[in-house]
């Protein structure tokens, strides 16, 4: 069942290493990552393999859990290893116990892999997350290592967060190269990508439909629907600002904790996550209240309602600008496994746009969607630097500069595509 064009992604080699264990394996993601492609092309092809995406097999096993169970025991006892794959695992949770039966029984014999893109029916149902028998894998959208800029490399450039591919000497199949531009318009979706430009605005906006829509209604997780797509709405257009319950809840027509648990949804289901406020540091007016981001900008702007397109990032690129910083950021630290992102901000108005802390390391970066940065841009760098003796030693300011620039003996500016 191999793709007949497989692009490598950054998890592949490690994933199919992994894979190879003797664990139970669920990864978890938002829908269109690639999560489905990427393990089919992992997996042997005598793999079984069941789609809870089908709504038939869906509503079969719903009525009847036993029978995934039965599926698995059909296969020859005298395989070891076997390879069994459900796909959307959490729209039957009951498929989690009998994984757990067969998995216990004969550890040898089996080699499930389980995929989903919602936790929120997991925890609702206290689905049982196989605790001491599985390994847990996250896919993202397309990171700037797997898919890259139409521009010479840099060699000297140095990222304050790289992401090396594992193994440099391979020859890789990569995603079609984009310009920041389609970046900010179309997000980073694989298949969005991958699609023509002139049908990836229709393709998004059935992303919205189809998916943060429909999918939730589905599943019976929100009782007032109308409340929901107001809130949904407002939600992408807030994407990178300060979380505010209190603005959002009279808009949206709801309470605010109603507001906090559709936020949540939104995180449970792989849609949105939140970065939170640096406050380890000796000034006492900082801001506390996260800020939250859409995971992709391609579905935050058909969430919003609005159409993307280029139009509509040439409109108001700063903003846009600094969320695909902050989302690349992001989805790199979940993929090391190591570290955790902040923004910094005073009452007063200083602001650093992200913190990377790895190690005990802080490394503050800052967003402008300037092509000839100056020191000028980079005072709240120096202020924290100086503020953060042994643990910041180095700012970065990420931009549109061709090359990158030394600012100052602590400061840095760094083409955006360096990233």
């Amino acid at each position: 069942m191999a793709s007949k064009q497989f692009f490598d992604r950054w998890v592949s080699e490690s994933l199919a290493e992994k894979l190879q264990r003797p664990y139970v394996h669920l990864m978890f993601g938002a829908r269109q990552t690639g999560k489905s492609t990427l393990l089919h092309n992992l997996l042997p092809p005598d793999t079984l393999r069941i789609d809870l995406s089908n709504p038939a097999d869906r509503s079969r096993l719903l009525a009847r859990p036993a029978e995934f169970a039965e599926m698995c025991l059909a296969v020859p006892a005298e395989r070891k290893d076997q390879y069994v794959f459900v796909d959307e695992a959490q729209a039957v949770p009951a498929i989690f116990d009998s994984v757990q039966h067969l998995y216990d029984g004969d550890k040898a014999r089996w080699r499930f892999v389980l995929c989903g893109s919602s936790a929120r029916r997991l925890r609702r149902t206290g689905a049982n997350m196989l605790p001491g028998r599985s390994f847990m894998h996250r896919l993202f959208p397309l990171i700037l290592p797997e898919q890259p800029v139409p521009l010479p490399r840099i060699s000297h450039a140095v990222s304050p967060l790289p992401m090396s591919w594992p193994n440099q000497e391979k020859t890789r199949q990569i995603f079609p190269a984009w310009d920041l531009e389609e970046r900010l318009s179309y997000g980073a979706l694989p298949g969005i990508v991958t699609s023509p430009e002139n049908d990836r605005g229709e393709l998004l906006k059935a992303y919205s439909v189809i998916y943060l829509e429909e999918e939730i209604r589905r599943e019976a997780l929100v009782k007032d629907w109308g409340a929901f797509v107001r809130f949904l709405q407002l939600a992408a257009m807030e994407s990178g600002g300060i979380l505010n319950f209190a603005n959002i809840a009279p808009e949206a027509g709801v309470s605010q904790p109603t507001i906090k648990a559709y936020y949540q949804l939104l995180e449970d289901m792989f849609i949105g996550f939140r970065i939170p406020a640096y406050s380890r540091s000796s000034r006492k007016n900082l801001l506390s209240t996260p800020k939250f981001f859409f995971f992709d900008l391609g579905v935050r702007h058909a969430a919003a309602g609005l159409m993307p397109s280029r139009e509509l990032a040439k409109a108001n690129p700063g903003p846009l600008f600094e969320q695909w910083v902050g989302i690349e950021l992001w989805k790199r630290i979940q993929y090391l496994g190591d570290g955790q992102l902040f923004y910094f901000r005073t009452r007063h108005g200083a602001e650093v746009d992200f913190i990377v802390e790895r190690q005990k390391e802080l490394t503050p970066i800052e967003v402008k969607w300037t092509t000839h940065p100056d020191l000028q841009d980079a005072r709240h760098l120096l202020a924290f630097l100086a503020e953060h003796p042994g643990r910041a030693e180095r700012g970065y300011i990420v931009c549109r500069c061709p090359r990158p620039l030394q600012l100052h003996e602590k400061v840095t500016a760094l083409p955006w595509h360096c990233l």
